[in-house]
């Protein structure tokens, strides 16, 4: 099914090309447009101090542009809307991120391309909900719906989130309206408009910690790698061999197993630590005795030991460590584009067997 859609992409920068190259790895023909009086999607300019300044492409732009048939138009310009509009009228979706005041001068209304086809599914991102002339990008969506005010070490030492997360949670929203919208169209027969905000895609990712808030009252504060329910989780810890390891134990059965691996059976006795409620009061004194005894031991030893006994943990990685396992490797997409090598991780992590 997918090897026979058309799918166009007029989106640029990150959340809607991940869309894009979301249907290109599943087979579909891709066709990305990019305004040739710009020099192409912004992203390829946004380079590393490392690259070449003379690549047609950045690192970024390669990272959800892959499988894709760019072309260079300008939609303002009579022959190369002619152009767009040939190809729309065969399209089946079309990924659009334009701004509400862009819509006319660009020929991306509503009106007229339902009217240029009635099958089309449009899948369109905005920034906010309800400004949908206001330009948003990541970092801004971070910090209004208060993922920064809860990431960092403290509130004098804030952090973003290292990747656009907003943007990927809207490519992930918009994927699934799209393919609900496809799946409604092999009855109707009719096209639909599927529209996302990363303002509420942004809201959505928010979860337990707004539930904690619209229950409790509670307002997140920044805890760098901690849990605000769970003890000891997402603690960080360094070993006899200067490698460090993070804990993520969920309960008391867990507790008990890590304290045996550790030598620190006493523990669960002591009232400060005998359940979750207790060990999350009581955090700091109970990672002090973790940290003396996981000082001692070396980590593949350490790890080993608390896999074996069903520890949630694992190994504090570098990303040049994590993309060199087996699993990461088997994930990298290579691709020429315009004369350079480029390579990325896919973006589809699921797979559909036969029973």
């Amino acid at each position: 099914m997918m090897r026979d859609l058309l799918v166009v992409e007029t989106a640029g920068v990150l959340a809607g090309p991940a869309v894009g190259m979301f249907f290109a790895e599943l087979g579909a023909r891709v066709i990305k447009i990019e305004n040739k009086c710009a020099g192409g999607d912004v992203t390829r300019r946004w380079k590393l101090p490392e690259e070449d300044p003379d690549s047609p492409v950045s690192a970024y732009f390669c990272s959800v542009n892959w499988g894709k048939d760019h072309r260079q138009l300008d939609l303002k310009e009579a022959s190369d809307r002619a152009t767009f509009d040939a190809l729309l009228e065969t399209a089946d979706i079309l990924i659009t991120n334009h701004l509400a005041a862009d819509a006319e001068k660009l020929g991306l209304q509503r009106e007229r391309l339902r009217t240029l086809n009635p099958r089309l599914i449009h899948g369109h991102i905005k920034g906010f909900a309800d400004r949908p002339d206001r330009p948003a990008f990541d970092v801004v969506l971070q910090a209004e719906s208060g993922y920064i005010s809860m990431t960092g070490t403290d509130p004098e030492h804030l952090a973003k989130l290292p990747i656009a997360l907003i943007d990927v949670l809207a490519a992930h929203q918009l994927k699934e309206g799209i393919l609900l919208a496809l799946l409604q169209r092999a009855s109707s027969g009719s096209g639909a408009y599927v529209e996302v905000s990363l303002e509420e895609a942004a809201l959505t990712g928010l979860i337990n910690q707004a539930s904690n808030f619209l229950m409790t009252g509670t307002v997140a504060r920044p805890m760098g790698t901690l849990h605000p329910n769970i003890a000891p989780y997402g603690e960080v810890f360094t070993c006899a061999d200067g490698s460090r390891v993070i804990l993520a134990v969920g309960s008391d059965i867990q507790f008990h197993a890590l304290c045996r691996v550790l030598g620190r059976t006493e523990l669960p006795d002591d009232e400060r630590f005998r359940t979750n409620a207790d060990r999350v009061r009581h955090r700091k004194e109970l990672a002090d005795r973790l940290a003396t005894a996981v000082a001692d031991r070396e980590r593949d030893d350490l790890l080993a030991e608390l896999l074996a006994a069903q520890v949630p943990s694992g190994a504090v990685d570098p990303i040049d460590r994590s993309l060199a396992s087996t699993v990461a490797q088997q994930m990298i997409l290579e691709e020429t584009i315009e004369g350079r090598i480029t390579r990325r991780i896919r973006g589809n992590a699921f797979r559909i067997e036969p029973y």
